[in-house]
């Protein structure tokens, strides 16, 4: 029995011992280093910071083309607390008619957070933008929930939709013009540097003889004997021997 014993316990030292050694070559094997960037890439989202995401414009750009009927269905996602009706009744939040132009976080009879009530000011373009792109950010503090919209043409068509629903709408903004900044002494430069190409191409290139003769002067005819016409006698030039 005893050796039966100490059969069984060898077998399990050996197991444990080919076990062990197992591990120790699997890891030394399939080891991997860490890698510099976790997680995988998603093909058709844009990660945050890539060089090729287009940087935004200011959001006067996309409301010069801004479309309140689109604006009407991107606000469907704050009627859960907004709406936007002349006379409608405070939710969650703030009746949102007649928004452009008020005061920021002050009356409609609504119990403001500190953090909307102290900005002051009134809303306009861009701070409506500012504030439906990140709340938080805007105001820190907020009890405002919603965490914004990242899209700034959805921004631009629920400020149209807003700024319609209003007894005096104000005029949409101009897009603002593209910075031309370096455009202008950069085509100068261009053009300078084409023109002394062409000057340069177009300038005699002096032979050996020409050169120790007078140089550009002989080749460009300065100073050269003048040539009479028929009957008459040449006037050599100053230095020139008959």
């Amino acid at each position: 029995m005893k050796d039966n014993n100490n059969t069984i316990a060898g077998w399990v030292l050996f197991a444990g011992i080919v076990a062990l050694g197992g591990t120790l070559a699997a890891g030394t094997y399939f080891k991997a280093e860490r890698p510099e960037k976790m997680g995988y890439p998603i093909e058709g989202v844009v990660e945050e910071g890539a060089g090729g995401a287009e940087a935004e414009k200011p959001i006067e750009f996309y409301l010069a083309s801004a479309d309140p009927a689109k604006g009407a269905e991107v606000f469907k996602k704050c009627q859960a607390c907004h709406n936007a009706d002349q006379g409608g009744a405070n939710g969650l939040g703030p009746n949102l008619y007649h928004v452009l132009g008020e005061p920021v976080g002050q009356g409609r009879g609504f119990a403001w957070s500190d953090a909307l009530s102290g900005k002051g000011g009134t809303w306009n373009f861009a701070n409506l933008s500012e504030w439906l792109a990140n709340p938080k950010k805007f105001a820190p503090g907020t009890k405002m929930t919603f965490a914004g919209l990242s899209n700034p043409e959805d921004r631009a068509n629920v400020i149209a939709y807003l700024n319609q629903q209003s007894p005096a709408p104000l005029p949409m903004p101009a897009a603002p013009a593209e910075s031309t900044a370096g455009a202008a002494p950069d085509k100068a430069a261009a053009e300078a540097a084409d023109a002394g190409a062409q000057k340069a191409e177009n300038e005699p290139v002096l032979t050996e003889q020409q050169a120790a003769q007078g140089g550009m002067a002989n080749v460009r005819g300065e100073g050269a004997p003048k040539v009479s016409a028929p009957g008459t006698t040449a006037t050599p030039a100053p230095g020139l021997k008959k």
